[in-house]
């Protein structure tokens, strides 16, 4: 079982001094090849951090978050744009000048040294006094409840424990800046969910700014105040995880993120409050709308899985609920939820009911009534 980090305070803990910074990225791009006609690793993307907050780059492999975080740490040299720090181009700075730390997916930490001396060793070449440099490290080594293991070698700690060790020389260097290399993805799924949560408190209380990079959306969803969705070198959304999740901004990100179900839909009007009325499962069904709709566009309706509600009789239709008639494909019984897969008119249907009595489970070819919750769906253009 792995010890959670304690609640000590930073300035109890010694490794009060933390400054969070304003992070700008004005135009950034880079190119790995001079080959015009090859798509950039980066395209000219703009993005303002503000002090404290803590921001996920997420996306597919190979969509650009980890060249724009190296381009960020100054390992990678940007092709164009520009990076400010509170204001200030940090853009040709070398990486050891930049008051930045990063935490690695490796963790790489030195096989050979100790605990105490892989959390010092930044400090050692910053040539600290011994006083000093013995002060910061039993703090953080306080705050990550890693005192006890001080004198242990890496190949003596569990994952965790690593990550802990890893952390906690980041943290000691007192950064303005804090960036995570998908840390966790060494890690098991319990651990990881553990770690995560250790990671969000631990920031959230140090109030430093911190950019995390990672392809797992329960991570992203979870840890950030905002969400940077990443694809082809380029920003589809910046937005809160609740937005990104329920309002996404095109077709690629309401696929990417989470489960998604989409009918299609032929917009009838649109009205001044942002919903407009499509014609979809038979019916007309006025529901919150991209900015983007124009009357008659064929789009599509974005409905969450567990936004389905399945009635084995006809009931009343409401303002806000409302639907057809469907037949079911398949259920399958997971304990807390039941996922049913729903053949309508307008195209097939995931469903997800929580908490269900495994003798209320639907029948396949049972007909059901499939519901909308107006408030629950989103309608998109039909584009990537």
């Amino acid at each position: 079982m792995v010890s959670s980090v304690t609640d000590t305070t930073a300035a109890e803990a010694g490794i009060d001094g933390i400054d969070a910074a304003r992070l700008t990225l004005r135009g950034l791009g880079k190119r790995y090849s001079p080959d015009p006609s090859l798509p950039a690793a980066v395209e000219s993307i703009d993005l303002d951090i503000e002090p404290g907050e803590f921001v996920t780059l997420l996306g597919p492999s190979g969509c650009g978050k980890t060249s724009t975080l190296r381009m960020i740490a100054g390992f990678e040299t940007p092709t164009s744009g520009s990076i400010e720090l509170d204001g200030q181009d940090i853009s040709s700075i070398p990486p050891n000048r930049r008051p930045m730390s990063m935490v690695f997916q490796s963790y790489a930490l030195f096989p050979h040294l100790s605990v105490r001396d892989n959390v010092s060793y930044g400090l050692k070449l910053k040539r600290m006094s011994s006083a000093r440099i013995a002060e910061d490290v039993d703090g953080i080594l306080a705050i990550m409840n890693l005192s006890g293991l001080a004198d242990r070698a890496p190949h003596q700690l569990s994952g965790g424990q690593q990550q802990r060790v890893a952390l906690a020389r980041a943290l000691v260097m007192r950064p303005k800046v804090l960036l995570f290399d998908e840390p966790l993805s060494n890690l098991d799924a319990k651990l990881r969910v553990q770690m995560r949560n250790e990671i969000r408190r631990l920031q959230q209380r140090l109030g430093i700014t911190s950019i995390f990079v990672t392809h797992d959306q329960d991570e992203a969803m979870t840890m950030s105040d905002r969400i940077v969705v990443m694809s082809r070198g380029r920003i589809e959304q910046v937005a809160p995880p609740s937005a990104v999740y329920r309002r996404p901004a095109s077709m690629f990100v309401a696929d990417f993120i989470g489960r998604a179900n989409f009918l299609d839909a032929e917009v009838q009007a649109v009205h001044e409050d942002g919903t407009a009325t499509a014609a979809v499962l038979g019916d007309s069904l006025r529901v919150p709308a991209h900015p983007d709709i124009r009357v008659g566009d064929t789009v599509q309706l974005l409905v969450r899985p567990e936004s389905v509600r399945l009635a084995p009789e006809a009931a009343e239709r409401t303002e806000e609920l409302t639907g057809d008639v469907g037949r079911v494909l398949n259920a399958v019984f997971y304990g807390s939820t039941v996922e049913y897969e729903i053949e309508t008119d307008s195209g097939n249907l995931i469903v997800s009911v929580a908490d269900p009595v495994a003798s209320d489970v639907l029948e396949p070819q049972s007909e059901v009534h499939v519901r909308v919750r107006s408030d629950r769906a989103w309608l998109l253009p039909d584009r990537e």
